[in-house]
């Protein structure tokens, strides 16, 4: 019998690209910088529900074709795998604009692991896939989107401000950010960090 995604008996990873990096959401014992190849980090979802409305839509992150993506590799124990994988369909998928998939992944360090881990992959078939856009479009998108989960230009700068933690620079949404903040928006604190367990080995840098 072939097992769902979240009927497999084993911890999960869930590689995090976006707002996951600044608030998870859900409880984990271990996290890493991580790299996916193949994949690139894109504002290239148009938001009705989280940072956007159908009639005033905002943008938001997926993952899509081509490069690699820098982020972080979250590991849950394998009796809280069906909750984390249920809490992170309500959240990531009120849509469903995006693929849920295992993909394999490289933890960063000395040594370097490869891992298999859930990621939210943009559905390029999708209404809301907004594919590539230019600056002043994103921009425009940005300032006006504001959703369930807040304004879109915090989304972007806290974004930003996780990445620039991690030591990663991202062409795309650092130019961004750079009008944003020139507009006068500032990198809100993140609302609502996950919890890492007692004894975590994570050595995140």
């Amino acid at each position: 019998m072939n097992l769902t995604i979240d009927q497999i008996p084993e911890d999960l990873w869930v590689f995090g690209y976006g707002s996951l990096l600044w608030r998870p959401g859900f409880s984990f014992v271990e996290k890493h910088p991580a790299r996916i190849t193949g994949l690139h980090r894109s504002l290239c979802v148009y938001s009705f529900v989280h940072r956007g409305t159908p009639e005033k839509p905002g943008l938001v992150l997926g993952l899509d074709r081509g490069g690699a993506c820098r982020g972080i590799a979250f590991r849950v124990p394998a009796a809280d795998r069906p909750a984390t994988i249920a809490y992170l369909r309500e959240r990531e998928q009120a849509t469903a604009v995006y693929l849920e998939v295992l993909r394999n992944v490289t933890l960063l360090g000395k040594p370097e692991r490869r891992i298999d881990a859930l990621t939210y992959v943009v559905d390029r078939g999708h209404p809301q896939y907004a594919g590539k856009l230019s600056l002043d479009q994103r921009l425009h998108l940005i300032r006006q989107g504001h959703g369930r989960s807040g304004a879109n230009p915090d989304y972007v700068l806290s974004t930003v401000a996780e990445l620039e933690r991690l030591g990663c620079r991202d062409a795309e949404l650092h130019a961004l950010a750079e009008r944003l903040r020139g507009a006068g928006h500032t990198s809100p604190l993140p609302s609502g960090s996950g919890t890492e367990g007692s004894g975590a080995g994570g050595n995140f840098a």
